[in-house]
C-alpha cells in the first residue's frame, strides 16, 4: 500500500536539544485538522506511528517528534543526559509554537501518554480531541501499586546503563510492562533490537516517568483532561483494564477500548485497528 501522506523530516534547535520531527501531510484530506502524536520510551516516533498514520482519514497534517534520548533527537554535545517530564512538555510547547500550531488533537503512547496528559493539563485551550495508548501512570487503580511497578522499571534502567546488561534490562522492562505477552523468538529479538538502539536514552526515559510519578496528583491530572479515547491491549494486566473501566464509568469524557490479541506493543501489532478507532472517535467527538 502506498502511504497516503507525504513526510518531511526537519530539525528544530533549542538551547539544550536538537529536536527532530516529521510532518505528515495528506492533500486529499480537507478537514484542516492537525494531530500531534508522541511515542513511548525507547522507540522513535516513526517506528511507533508510521503504520497507524497510513490509515488515518480525518487529519490533513500529523506531527511526530522524536522525544529526548530517542530516535534522531539529540543533545548538542552528542551525549545522553537525564531529563524530566516537564522538559518534554516544554519541548513540545516550543515546537508547536515554532510551527504555529495553536490548537490540535493530541495522542500519546506509554510515556508519550503521560506527556500528553501533562501538556493538556498545562495548556488546556490548545488541545482538542485526545488519544491514549496504554498511557503511563494510568496502569493500576491503586496508586501505591503504580509506584511499586515503577520500581521494576528503575531496576531495568540500571541494567540498561551497564554495557553487558542491556538485553537483560530490556527483557526486565518487557516482563514488567507486558507480563502476559505471547513470546515469539523473532518478535522478541526485534523488540530487543529496537529498544536497544539508545540504551542510556531509554534508561533516562524510564527514570523520567518514575520521577514524574513522585510529583504528580493523578486525580487532578485525570480531571484536567478533555475528551479522551483510551486503548488498552486485551492481554495487558487485568488491573489496567479495571482502572480504565472505572474511569469510563465515572467520567463522561473518558472512552475505554479493549483491543483483543494485543499487549503493551499494540501500536506495532494492530495499527489499522487503532487508526480506525481514532477516525471513528473523532467523528463521534465532532458530532456530539
Amino acid at each position: 500500500m502506498k502511504h497516503p501522506f507525504t513526510v518531511e523530516q526537519r530539525e528544530f534547535h533549542l538551547p539544550d536539544q536538537h529536536l527532530v520531527y516529521r510532518l505528515y501531510r495528506n492533500p486529499n484530506i480537507q478537514t484542516k485538522r492537525r494531530l500531534v502524536l508522541l511515542h513511548g520510551a525507547g522507540v522513535a516516533g516513526v517506528d511507533t506511528w508510521e503504520f497507524i498514520i497510513a490509515f488515518l482519514t480525518q487529519w490533513s497534517e500529523v506531527l511526530v517528534p522524536d522525544q529526548r534520548g530517542m530516535g534522531d533527537t539529540h543533545y548538542p554535545d552528542g551525549r545522553e543526559h537525564p531529563y524530566t517530564a516537564q522538559a518534554l512538555v516544554g519541548d513540545l510547547n516550543a515546537l508547536v509554537d515554532h510551527l504555529g500550531w495553536w490548537t490540535f488533537d493530541l495522542g500519546g503512547y506509554s510515556m508519550g501518554g503521560l506527556v500528553a496528559l501533562l501538556f493538556k493539563q498545562q495548556h488546556t485551550d490548545r488541545v482538542d480531541k485526545q488519544y491514549l495508548l496504554e498511557s503511563a501512570v494510568l496502569d493500576r487503580p491503586c496508586w501505591e501499586t503504580t509506584i511499586d511497578l515503577r520500581q521494576q522499571f528503575s531496576q531495568a534502567a540500571l541494567h540498561l546503563r551497564g554495557a553487558s546488561d542491556i538485553k537483560k534490562g530490556i527483557v526486565n522492562f518487557l516482563d514488567a510492562i507486558s507480563p502476559n505477552r505471547k513470546i515469539s523468538p523473532e518478535v522478541e529479538a526485534l523488540t530487543v533490537q529496537r529498544l536497544g538502539l539508545r540504551p542510556e536514552g531509554f534508561a533516562n526515559a524510564l527514570d523520567c516517568v518514575t520521577t514524574a510519578i513522585r510529583h504528580i496528583d493523578r486525580d487532578e491530572l485525570v480531571a484536567a483532561q478533555g475528551d479522551v479515547s483510551s486503548v488498552i491491549g486485551g492481554n495487558s494486566v487485568e488491573l489496567m483494564h479495571q482502572y480504565q473501566r472505572e474511569l469510563a464509568e465515572r467520567l463522561p469524557n473518558w472512552h475505554y477500548f479493549l483491543m483483543t490479541g494485543t499487549d503493551h506493543s499494540l501500536p506495532f501489532q494492530k495499527p489499522r485497528q487503532i487508526a480506525r478507532i481514532m477516525n471513528d472517535e473523532l467523528l463521534r467527538y465532532i458530532d456530539k
